[in-house]
């Protein structure tokens, strides 16, 4: 046996013995399955920890470290390998989404979970549970209590791995060019090549650097009875302990922090508010619905191809290359008029949330932007303090624009907050984005309403070129 494994043994024997130690891993057990792992070999599954002195147990015998599901389960002792998909979500509670940041470099990886930490608080999630992997990641915690029971008659508990899948990737894609510009302010693609020692090419995707080729946002592992390192469990590799700490401490982070002789423990979940993570769920099945409907070619194709699940074709104009030169109140869907109103009552958040991404999902200037949302500030009963307003600004110019939430026949974010009130135009679109631009289309073009449906299926896929050879744009928005 290796004198480094014999050390990690006998370390890990001393620090289970510890009583806080044991009570912190014991009480993050509950209601899931728990499975220590020997070095290089994890013990038998399904198995569970039921009191703190499992824990110095199972050490004795020689564990160095436990590992937990990301799901909740009502009797983790009934898990078998061959059970079904549908046994399977009878014997589960719910899952927690939990985020794992992984990379070979500790400063991308905390580059990319600061970026996690202010997208989720962007869509209005506070608590937030963070710790260390003991090497060189992150998970980040979102409680399952934090989810509705339900979004779009979907049923949330049952959603695994797809949702948490889902809202990975959505994060991952919504980071990716902050974390390119943040990746490449301390270091250049030729430098990480030499230090990996790989081609430069292996840093690419489609002539632009992939931050995810130096770290990464795990979508793969979130799978059935997937199992992560537990809060305040040893890592075999360094040594450190998976340990919790707040998310606005992780900039000032160092390793030393996570030494076994250093660390006292904290709860990794936090109390979470109800439908906290109701504008996340929402987003996230927006985003994975466009890009299910767009065209295999345009799979590059982002957030800001207007039509909400239809990519622009060779017919067709994006949204991002039409200048509404007087965005007046009157190509605003009637929702963001009454949300302009100003709220008097809950959901001003929230509220901010759908109007930012409006504005800036119609091309407003930052600097009408900043005002349109002061203005709409000083009309709510209560105002939102000025660096929460501010934090979000920031945050939102920085990255990439995001839609609004869809307008939906049965459940929408819109109701909730009282300011859904549709007129016969609504009728016509899926996003209050589309509302806009088809409004404005309607009052710019020379071909009036488009009355004639037969003209208007024409339209959608022809074109014809003027007298000088240019190219006049026929189709639909």
């Amino acid at each position: 046996m290796k004198i480094m494994e014999m050390d990690l043994r006998k370390i890990a024997r001393f620090y289970y013995k510890r009583k806080d130690i044991q009570k912190a891993i014991a009480d993050h057990s509950a209601n899931r399955e728990v499975v220590p792992r020997y070095l290089d070999s994890f013990g038998k599954r399904p198995d569970i920890i039921s009191y703190p002195a499992d824990v110095a147990g199972l050490a004795e015998k020689g564990a160095t470290s436990f590992h937990f599901s990301e799901e909740r389960w009502f009797n983790p002792l009934d898990l078998g390998t061959s059970m079904t998909a549908e046994k399977m979500n009878e014997l589960r509670m719910g899952w927690d989404l939990i985020l794992d940041v992984d990379s070979k470099f500790i400063d991308f990886s905390k580059i990319t979970a600061e970026l996690i930490l202010g997208a989720l608080k962007f869509h209005n999630i506070q608590n937030v549970g963070l710790k260390f992997s003991g090497r060189g990641g992150w998970h980040i915690l979102v409680p399952f209590e934090a989810f509705p029971k339900e979004v779009r008659g979907i049923g949330i508990k049952d959603l695994f791995p797809q949702g948490p899948r889902m809202v990975s990737a959505y994060l991952r894609e919504l980071i990716e060019a902050s974390a390119r510009e943040r990746i490449l302010d301390i270091t250049s693609p030729q430098e990480l090549a030499e230090r990996i020692g790989k081609p430069l090419a292996d840093f690419y995707e489609k002539d632009r650097f992939n931050p995810f080729s130096v770290v990464d946002i795990d979508t793969i592992a979130i799978s059935p009875r997937h199992l992560i390192r537990m809060p305040y469990s040893l890592n075999e590799k360094s040594g450190l302990a998976s340990i919790v700490i707040q998310p606005d401490q992780i900039k000032s982070f160092h390793l030393g922090w996570a030494k076994p002789d250093r660390v006292y423990p904290k709860p990794f979940f936090p109390a979470a508010e109800k439908d906290e993570a109701k504008e996340l769920m929402l987003q996230a099945l927006d985003w994975q619905k466009m890009k299910e409907k767009a065209p295999k070619r345009s799979s590059s194709m982002n957030l800001q191809s207007l039509g909400q699940g239809n990519s622009p074709s060779s017919g067709q104009q994006r949204r991002s290359d039409i200048v509404i030169k007087d965005a007046s109140p009157d190509l605003y869907p009637p929702c963001i008029m009454n949300a302009m109103k100003g709220m008097k009552t809950d959901g001003k958040k929230r509220c901010l949330f759908v109007i930012l991404n409006y504005f800036r999902s119609i091309n407003l200037s930052n600097e009408e932007l900043i005002k349109k949302i002061n203005e709409w500030n000083e009309k709510n009963g209560q105002q939102l303090k000025e660096g929460y307003i501010t934090g979000q600004l920031s945050w939102h110019m920085k990255n990439r624009i995001m839609l609004p939430p869809n307008c939906e026949k049965i459940q929408t974010m819109y109701k909730d907050l009282g300011i859904c009130a549709p007129d016969p135009f609504c009728q016509r679109i899926k996003n209050p984005v589309n509302y806009t631009f088809l409004k404005y289309r309607d009052k710019t073009s020379p071909r009036g309403d488009f009355k004639d449906k037969k003209k208007k299926r024409k339209s959608s896929t022809s074109s014809k070129e003027d007298s000088g050879g240019t190219r006049i744009f026929r189709g639909r928005v």
